[in-house]
């Protein structure tokens, strides 16, 4: 995927690498929205390259129920580490992913 810096990327089908970074952070996901996801699997991404990478995954947590999230990954030498910056509730499969 190539994507200028600070621009976003166009929306892709997730990777086991997106699925992984959910898992990891499903429970700051949790705590951000207030909710619990008995289902958490990632169907679709986009990326934007900051200071690091800021992934925006769309993630389907049961039923018809998706969540968008904004996951920020520091640059190696800050030690690569995720940080959930943001999550959209209520949202639809069809509905796009944008800049939150």
């Amino acid at each position: 995927m190539s994507t200028m810096c600070g621009g976003m990327g166009g929306e892709e089908p997730a990777t086991p690498e997106i699925q992984n970074i959910c898992d990891t952070v499903k429970s700051d996901a949790e705590k951000k929205s207030g909710q619990n996801f008995g289902v958490f699997v990632a169907k679709s991404f986009t990326t934007q390259v900051v200071a690091g990478t800021n992934y925006f995954i769309k993630v389907h947590v049961g039923g018809e129920e998706y969540v968008h999230l904004r996951v920020f990954k520091s640059l190696p030498h800050a030690g690569e580490k995720l940080q959930v910056h943001g999550v959209k509730t209520s949202k639809t499969h069809n509905e796009p992913i944008s800049y939150f």
